[in-house]
């Protein structure tokens, strides 16, 4: 894609030095390329400049300059996204809300708090904790609450509680003409008018800037327990996990991790983990109910060869747990010092699940390439890790490869490119295959009419 215009540059970087300061407007090439890097294998594309609003007000005038000008805007969060979303394929500025990092609000009776769109999972949690509540959708990363709600993120207790689309209440968002728009009320339902709030979730940045965001709470459950238990195969960890559900047992989280995936993260969180395709089980409720559905899974796991439940024995393994399966790409890419991760994102109908895994499993070993399997199972969700040689296009093209047939295979079985990841530029290419036309037409009209100059993050998610 062209970059702006130098001169459109030059100005709008005096006109926000002036709003901002020096000290909130960033042009050193480090800073660039930092913020056009996300964590995905795709190249950096850098920005021409970086900046830190610290509220709303100053967000809506940075737009409004930059509408001036005709520079493109793209919004910046933690940096972790894996689709290429940050990458400033046209240059322009980019708008880093990580300074904007206020609670506002926090009411328990209500069960809701309102925050910037700077503020990160682990900086909100520690916040809930000691007052008794928690925001369940949880990510890998400590990535921004913007960014979560940007890329539609979810996490490992999504099959429960639901992902960024059922937990976001409300929004303040910033359009292309500079103007602040409220999406919606905190009242828990509305029939007020289109969901603006649902459009603007998943739209990875191209409709508005996102800057503060009312988000539902849940109790923290009386009691909670975890368990780790192995299976002879992945089809049989998969089938295990289809029981469960079709039983309607609530449970909150239910993970699969292969073989290869268990002895990485044994490696990297000093686990003792049965080396085998693995279940990482959690249960919430009353000490009574998280015993009952813990009597449950653990007899239906049985009937598909699980080899025993591994137990958390106090809160601190159950941590410890849950922290070994989030930092599961970091223990992957551990197994090959050097590689870049690549990472793939398919999600089917679980009926399916079984089917695509064993066919991705089958793949990946003709392909030679090194890619431990993770996922969401509870949610039909799972991810390779390939590691690659980013110096090796041979090697890339292999994983290319591999990810085009295994998205392919998961539209084919009813499926989706990406379950929580996003578009980016990376999966844009496969929207008209999952979609159709149509739809993709219906996508660029909603863009036209919100972002005529097309402003906000240009390339992403429409080709």
């Amino acid at each position: 894609m062209l970059r702006v215009e130098e001169d459109a540059v030059t100005a709008v970087i005096a006109e926000l030095t002036e709003l901002l300061g020096e000290d909130r407007v960033l042009t050193g090439n480090d800073d660039l390329r930092l913020h056009g890097t996300d964590e995905s294998w795709h190249p950096p594309a850098t920005p021409d400049a970086v900046v830190l609003p610290h509220d709303t007000d100053e967000a809506a005038r940075i737009v409004r300059a930059c509408r001036d000008h005709k520079v493109p805007i793209v919004p910046f969060g933690a940096g972790t996204s894996l689709e290429g979303h940050v990458a400033a394929l046209r240059g322009g500025i980019s708008v880093d809300m990580r300074a904007m990092d206020e609670i506002l609000r926090l009411s328990v009776p209500d069960m809701d708090v309102t925050v910037q769109a700077g503020v990160t999972r682990r900086q909100l949690d520690d916040k809930l904790r000691p007052e008794g509540v928690f925001f369940s959708v949880d990510p890998g990363a400590d990535a921004t609450i913007g960014g979560m709600i940007a890329t539609g993120a979810s996490g490992t207790t999504s099959v429960r509680y639901g992902t960024m689309r059922e937990n976001v209440l409300s929004l303040t968002v910033v359009t292309a003409g500079g103007e602040v728009v409220k999406t919606r009320s905190r009242a828990r339902k509305s029939s007020a008018g289109y969901d603006l709030t649902h459009l603007m979730i998943g739209s990875e940045g191209t409709l508005g800037l996102i800057t503060e965001a009312t988000l539902k709470l849940q109790p923290t459950p009386e009691a909670m327990t975890a368990a780790a238990c192995a299976f002879a195969t992945l089809e049989s960890a998969v089938d295990c996990v289809i029981e469960v559900l079709a039983n309607g047992i609530p449970i909150a989280r239910i993970e699969l991790l292969d073989d290869v995936q268990i002895d990485a993260v044994n490696r990297h969180a000093e686990l003792d983990l049965t080396v085998a395709p693995t279940l990482f089980l959690e249960f919430h409720g009353t000490p009574a109910e998280v015993e009952a559905q813990a009597d449950d899974v653990r007899e239906i796991a049985a009937g598909h060869g699980g080899k025993g439940f591994q137990w958390a024995a106090d809160e601190s393994e159950r941590r410890g747990l849950w922290r070994a399966r989030h930092h599961a790409y970091d223990a992957a890419r551990a197994l090959r010092p050097g590689a870049q991760g690549f990472t793939t994102d398919a999600c089917v109908p679980i009926s399916s699940l079984a089917e695509c895994i064993s066919d991705t499993k089958r793949d990946l070993d003709e392909s030679g390439l090194i890619a431990p399997i993770v996922g969401h199972v509870g949610d039909g969700n799972f991810h390779l890790a390939i590691l690659v040689d980013p110096d090796d296009p041979e090697e890339l093209r292999r994983a290319v490869e591999l990810n085009e047939r295994l998205v392919r295979r998961a539209i084919g079985l009813g499926g989706t490119c990406t379950g929580e990841h996003g578009v980016g530029y990376g999966k844009a290419g496969f929207l008209e295959l999952e979609l159709g036309a149509p739809a993709l037409d219906m996508m660029r009209a909603i863009k036209r009419a919100l972002d005529p100059e097309n402003l906000f993050n240009p390339g992403k998610i429409l080709p």
